[in-house]
């Protein structure tokens, strides 16, 4: 571990977070965000087991051999990969498929292989959408089947009591989480106190539980009956499911927060609960049903539900608003169309609310509940999705460590060798599952991958044909000396600084005139989480009154294109919007048998999300009254 703690460049110190807060303030945070997914994962986990699609016996052998694969697990897949490993590769604090990948981009530039790595980032992406539809629905259902604990003649309720919470938790996605998150570090602090109390109180009926935190009770599960024991794998990852956020949510709280909340709270909670679960079907096998709710006592079960339902729309409401920021990454990355997107928080610029994806979520959520009905059949769907999006993670930090850090080749081997080891076996045990809801995931996957590949190569071609007939801004500036001037400022955005844009061409054709400054913009996305203002303009004069302007913005950043011209002072002088016109071309896409590119149905497909994209005046933020449009069409 020594060896492996110098081989990682230090990063730069992100404990203090944004805005400064202390980190105890960070690592509470950190404990009601972070942590929601994994810590409600011992709801399921261990009943599934023991009760999934390949059910073990409930006897010392398995009990032991299935906590001690759980805690090997977590130590392996969290603390080794994700804490230690994984969350020093951050870029400028952010971390994430796409941050990772912009990291290695930026390093290694183009290499032959670096389309691959973006294809594999692209499908961790759609990877991780099939995970934000099963994870609300199997976390709710599996807290409010609680209820069939505390009196079996509710089951029946089980099911609308579900959909009613996610129901009511999708329809406050608008309101924002900034209220709401403040309460939701003590919350799940209190489930967390929970867990503990209640293995710590069953262990200590079975003080014997505790010798299942030995490795060799994972060897003797494997010598036993290595076939079972590797499709037990499926259902111990389980209690892996939302490792990745560690990762994910690194840019918001810091590695130190992160870590050492892990290390210190969650992991030894967790821990103790398994082992308590344990203990418990060591002394009362047939309470293998549902072991976490039956540790505790008649009376607290009813108040348990409650706090495990509040764990679970907390676990929820992370993935939720992780779709809204991977969705938001990807708009700009240039893998989706411009999606309609709201600013909850004046103060915090990472709150955001999409309509259009919190609507789908909720109707496949809503689905999965009505389909599956209960957690047990949810299970199957669960693992795979992830456990995908973990060895892709692997493969990335395998790239990162032999070609960035440029490891010492034997320590390098080992540690990305363990990885993809245990990452392989877990993929491979989830994959037997696929017939029982895993192709759900792999389904919904297959088409997310689809929509962003055809966007991104349909962005790709048209920009192709758009230059084809392009003008370069030095030849059109020395034609254009006379053209009649008006008055005032006209802001042409273009997919490039150095060329002049169609709107441009079409307006001089029609009006036969042109501004006494014209500037052609073009937005561009840098491969880093965030660009600081100071370093967010450039500007070169062309003559004659025109000017190249290109806004850079990180993939993190909110795009105002008015707030940042009006920062601007050379290009003539400062910027009065109600002087200023902006033109946006519009194009009309035809899809063309005749043109070399993409497959007819995917340049239909492009064509109707093209359509069905916001306009670019609401996107870019633009003034509604100083907006002009023309449109053309474009065979592609």
């Amino acid at each position: 571990m020594a060896a492996l703690a110098q081989a990682v460049p230090p990063p730069a110190d992100i404990s203090k977070g944004k805005g400064g807060h202390s980190l105890p303030a960070l690592m509470l945070g950190a404990v009601g965000i972070v942590y929601g997914d994994i810590g409600t994962s011992p709801l399921y986990a261990m009943k599934e087991s023991f009760i999934g699609p390949h059910p073990l016996a409930v006897d010392r052998l398995h009990i032991f051999g299935v906590l001690s694969l759980v805690f090997w697990s977590l130590m392996l897949v969290v603390t080794v990969k994700y804490v230690f490993v994984a969350m020093r590769a951050d870029n400028k604090g952010e971390g994430g498929s796409f941050a990772l990948l912009a990291l290695i981009s930026r390093n290694l530039g183009e290499k032959r292989w670096t389309a691959g790595l973006v294809m594999l980032g692209v499908l961790a992406t759609a990877l991780f959408y099939g995970d934000a539809m099963i994870t609300p629905a199997i976390s709710v259902l599996s807290a409010v089947e609680g209820l069939t604990i505390v009196q079996s003649s509710l089951e029946p309720i089980v099911v609308p009591a579900a959909i009613v919470v996610l129901i009511g938790l999708f329809l406050v996605q608008s309101r924002g989480t900034a209220k709401v998150g403040a309460i939701f570090g003590p919350i799940v602090l209190v489930y967390l106190a929970a867990l503990a109390i209640l293995g710590v109180v069953n262990i200590l009926r079975h003080p014997e539980i505790l010798w299942a935190l030995s490795p060799h009770w994972t060897v003797r599960f494997f010598a036993d009956d290595p076939k079972l024991a590797f499709l037990a794998m499926g259902s111990v990852f389980l209690a892996m499911t939302g490792a990745e956020t560690l990762y994910a949510d690194m840019g918001h709280f810091g590695r130190r927060a992160i870590g050492f909340s892990w290390l210190g709270l969650v992991y030894p909670c967790l821990t103790l609960n398994y082992l308590g679960q344990g203990a418990l079907l060591l002394g009362t096998p047939s309470a293998v049903e549902n072991p976490f709710y039956l540790m505790a006592p008649d009376w607290a079960r009813l108040p348990l539900v409650l706090i495990a339902t509040a764990a679970t729309i907390i676990a929820s409401q992370a993935v939720i608003s992780g779709a809204f920021s991977v969705t938001h990454q990807a708009v700009q990355l240039g893998f989706l169309p411009r999606l309609r997107t709201e600013h909850t928080s004046a103060r915090a610029s990472g709150q955001i609310y999409i309509p259009s994806v919190n609507w789908g979520l909720l109707a496949m959520v809503v689905l999965l509940v009505l389909g599956f009905r209960k957690s047990t059949n949810l299970a199957s769907a669960y693992g795979i999705a992830v456990s995908g999006t973990m060895i892709i993670t692997t493969i990335m930090l395998a790239v990162l460590v032999f070609q960035v850090w440029k490891w010492n080749r034997y320590v390098a081997s080992a540690t990305i060798g363990l990885f993809a080891i245990v990452d392989g076996t877990f993929f491979a045990s989830n994959a037997t599952k696929v017939a029982d809801g895993g192709w759900f995931p792999l389904v919904v996957a297959a088409g997310i991958f689809t929509i962003l590949t055809t966007w991104a190569t349909g962005r790709s071609l048209m920009r192709r044909r758009l230059e084809q007939d392009a003008l370069p801004v030095e030849v059109f500036v020395k034609s254009a000396h006379s053209v009649h001037r008006v008055r005032g400022t006209a802001v042409f955005l273009s997919t490039s600084a150095d060329a002049i844009p169609s709107a441009l061409l079409h307006n001089l054709k029609h009006n036969q005139v042109l501004h006494e400054r014209v500037l052609i913009l073009n937005v561009k996305v840098e491969d880093v989480p965030h660009v600081p203002p100071a370093k967010r303009l450039e500007a070169h004069g062309a003559g004659k009154g025109f000017y190249r302007v290109v806004l850079h913005y990180g993939f993190m950043d909110e795009v105002d294109v008015p707030a940042d011209l009006v920062r601007i002072e050379s290009c003539g002088g400062g910027f009065n919007m109600m002087s200023t016109s902006f033109f946006l071309g519009r194009q009309k896409l035809i899809a063309a048998r005749e043109q070399p590119g993409m497959a007819l149905w995917r340049e239909r497909l492009f064509a109707w999300m093209m359509k069905s994209s916001e306009s670019a005046m609401e996107f870019f933020r633009l003034p509604t009254n100083r907006v002009v449009e023309l449109g053309s069409q474009l065979r592609i």
